[in-house]
């Protein structure tokens, strides 16, 4: 290699590229390092996953050296909700870019920060040119954003309110450094936006309403060319749910047979996803010679949690479908024992989900806990959730998912009698309306006598949508006939939840009122 190559390939690397699901750790790191001198905190991953998940196009990162050094989140919206006046938390679905609408006619500007240690690389200037780039490609009449005052809380007695400051800063006769950076790039003020983020204490809670106008839109009467969404997703997904019978078995191997049995007949039917019930494992406690307490069958229990994913996630890839396998009690390191649903993906990865609200009997009998985290899940088939049983009957679950991208809700369940089930269905068909996505649910039947809290089962397992006109008639893709095994299948098509949520009938998602409720999620 000669002198001149070797210099050329130690030359620092900087470039702008779309983030990544596994920058999440990193864009959390540089937006707390950027605010930590204004008080505001950083993104939560969940609030991340759901910007990247929505419109993966519109999230930039600046990479310099390997490391992450500037973040910019866009989103499409309509001009009807961007150009008038809004708040930080209702324009963005609270950090989730979750108002994202395929059919926007202008890309809003969430956010941009740049590391404070590399702002003599012009990192900023780049990613607003790919955001230009970006509302180019897709034909949008313009970029609008809320741009931050960071001097205003120090400068502000000097004038005769915030709206004198940026007059006098609109024409440049006070310095404002953020201001002056936008306006040369070719953005022009449409106001004030009072109460834009209260967090944002330099800025007094105002924002400039900023809005840059695309020179290369076309007409009103000029078609708009046809959108790509991103990594191409399969027009139809087929999700087969599996009403599992609980019998007697005498092995590990003879359980995990019966579980193959399943996953190998919904391969050959060429399905996506295959979804188990909750506490479809509880049927090795059927092997114990005796009656066991409920610590006794935890601790059984225990020991296959290990053996269970390992043979999930190989059936998994062998079979080259997603495994959402139920649930199963397990012992955690800092021995707890939550209710955990294994997804194994056909690719080889393994998603763990707690259950967030035990139900009291499961409290009572096998002394579990709830877990934590929420997290939509990417697969080959976009992202999706799981909610197991009880957790269904809590609406903030369901939203906290579908703000993070995701389209399906697997819902694995077990209960014991018709009026413990309807909670379940009811609450499920909710989920499905009122986050315009599809649910799908897998339950148990049949009898264990020697098992406590599993001697009875009732199910009737269904694939639920959204009820309006380019779905199932009764918002039922499949149903099943009560308390018998057996399998149902359902083609469900993903855009048609896109034309819902923007165009259907009624569009829960985009009428939320943000500026009277939300929904927090704390994470710990």
């Amino acid at each position: 290699m000669s002198s001149s190559t070797q210099a050329r390939s130690a030359k620092p690397q900087l470039l702008v590229r779309n983030a990544r699901i596994a920058d999440i750790p990193a864009i959390r790191a540089l937006v707390a390092k950027v605010y930590q001198s204004a008080g505001m905190g950083t993104y939560s991953a969940a609030m991340l996953r759901g910007q990247i998940n929505n419109f993966a196009e519109g999230q930039f990162v600046a990479e310099y050296q390997g490391e992450i050094v500037g973040y910019c989140a866009t989103f499409l919206i309509s001009g009807q909700f961007a150009l008038k006046p809004h708040t930080w938390a209702e324009i963005t679905g609270g950090g989730y870019a979750s108002r994202h609408d395929p059919d926007g006619d202008y890309l809003y500007g969430m956010e941009v920060c740049v590391d404070p240690d590399y702002r003599g690389l012009r990192i900023g200037q780049r990613l607003y040119d790919a955001r230009k780039k970006l509302a180019r490609a897709w034909d949008a009449k313009g970029i609008v954003f809320g741009g931050r005052l960071p001097t205003l809380a120090r400068r502000v007695r000097r004038f005769d309110g915030p709206e004198h400051y940026l007059e006098e800063a609109r024409a440049s006769r006070q310095r404002d450094p953020v201001l002056a950076f936008q306006m040369r790039n070719g953005f022009e003020v449409l106001g004030l936006l009072p109460d834009y983020l209260k967090e944002d204490k330099e800025s007094l809670g105002y924002a400039v309403h900023l809005l840059w106008r695309n020179p290369n839109a076309p007409d009103e009467q000029e078609e708009r060319r046809a959108k790509s969404y991103g990594a191409r997703l399969p027009d139809t997904v087929r999700v087969a749910t599996v009403q599992y019978m609980q019998r007697r078995v005498g092995s590990f191997d003879e359980f995990i047979d019966l579980v193959r049995y399943f996953v190998d007949v919904t391969a050959d039917y060429r399905a996506d996803f295959v979804v188990f019930p909750e506490l479809f494992s509880l049927q090795l406690l059927s092997m114990e010679d005796q009656e066991l307490s409920p610590a006794e069958s935890i601790e059984a229990l225990t020991k296959y949690t290990t053996p269970l994913k390992e043979a999930l996630s190989e059936m998994a890839v062998r079979y080259n479908i997603n495994i959402i396998g139920g649930s199963h009690p397990t012992r955690m390191a800092n021995g707890r024992v939550e209710n955990i649903c294994y997804v194994c993906l056909r690719g080889g990865e393994v998603h763990e989900q707690p259950k967030i609200h035990p139900t009291p009997n499961e409290v009572y009998w096998w002394n579990i806990e709830g877990g934590d985290s929420l997290n939509a899940i990417n697969t080959d088939c976009g992202p999706i959730g799981v909610l197991i049983c009880y957790d269904s009957e809590f609406p903030e679950l369901g939203r906290h998912l579908v703000d993070q991208g995701a389209n399906i809700i697997f819902v694995p369940f077990c209960t014991d009698e018709r009026q413990s089930y309807l909670r379940v269905r009811y609450c499920c068909q909710a989920r499905a309306v009122e986050n315009q996505c599809y649910v799908a649910l897998s339950g148990n039947v049949g009898n264990l006598p020697n098992v406590h809290n599993m001697d009875i089962q009732y199910a009737q397992s269904c694939i639920l949508t959204p009820c309006d006109f380019p779905f199932a008639r009764d918002g039922i893709a499949a149903d099943t006939t009560p308390n018998v095994e057996t399998v149902a299948f359902a083609d469900l098509r993903l855009e048609a939840l896109r034309a819902a949520r923007n165009s259907g009938t009624v569009q829960n998602l985009k009428d939320r009122r943000h500026d009277l409720y939300t929904t927090v999620w704390r994470e710990r």
